[in-house]
């Protein structure tokens, strides 16, 4: 029986900068940050001497179930990996979406900041989130993120059961 998702991860190629990014640009809080480096995380990931840096960050504000966290990122410090050339059309390829209230004002300021958009916010015209808008972007390492903000109908949280 399915249970959850426990969390989505990226690799990274610089642990602080990726940190820093999802930190202070888009609102992540940092949860735990470790180093690891023993048999476990070898076999688990299938490389002899694996080293790695690990730091954890979740969504301020959301419940926390089976994970206290949501979004994990990992920097191979040995092996080191090498940068990947993928478009979000390629099988394999990831995206995480998010969503926001006011995607105008974050797409503002997260351009001025010099983080790289596909388009600006684009009008969702179909579908279950017609009414909303929507864009992609990168993160430092050229992982694609999307910014949605809902239709106000679709914000809305039900309250306690």
């Amino acid at each position: 029986m399915l249970h959850g998702v426990w969390h989505f991860s990226f690799t990274v190629s610089d642990l602080d900068a990726s940190v820093a990014f999802y930190r202070d640009r888009l609102g992540f809080e940092l949860v735990h940050t470790q180093e690891q480096r023993n048999a476990y995380t070898s076999a688990l990931v299938g490389y002899p001497d694996a080293h790695l840096r690990v730091a954890q960050l979740a969504v301020p504000g959301q419940p926390r179930n089976l994970s206290s966290h949501d979004l994990e990122l990992v920097q191979y410090l040995n092996p080191v990996g090498r940068r990947m050339e993928t478009e979000i059309r390629d099988p394999g390829a990831a995206h995480l979406a998010l969503t926001v209230d006011d995607i105008h004002e974050r797409h503002a300021a997260l351009s001025a900041a010099g983080v790289k958009f596909y388009s600006p916010p684009n009008a969702i015209t179909a579908g279950v989130n017609e009414g909303g808008f929507t864009c992609y972007f990168e993160d430092p390492d050229g992982a694609v993120l999307e910014m949605v903000q809902p239709p106000a109908h679709r914000m809305t949280r039900p309250g306690p059961a």
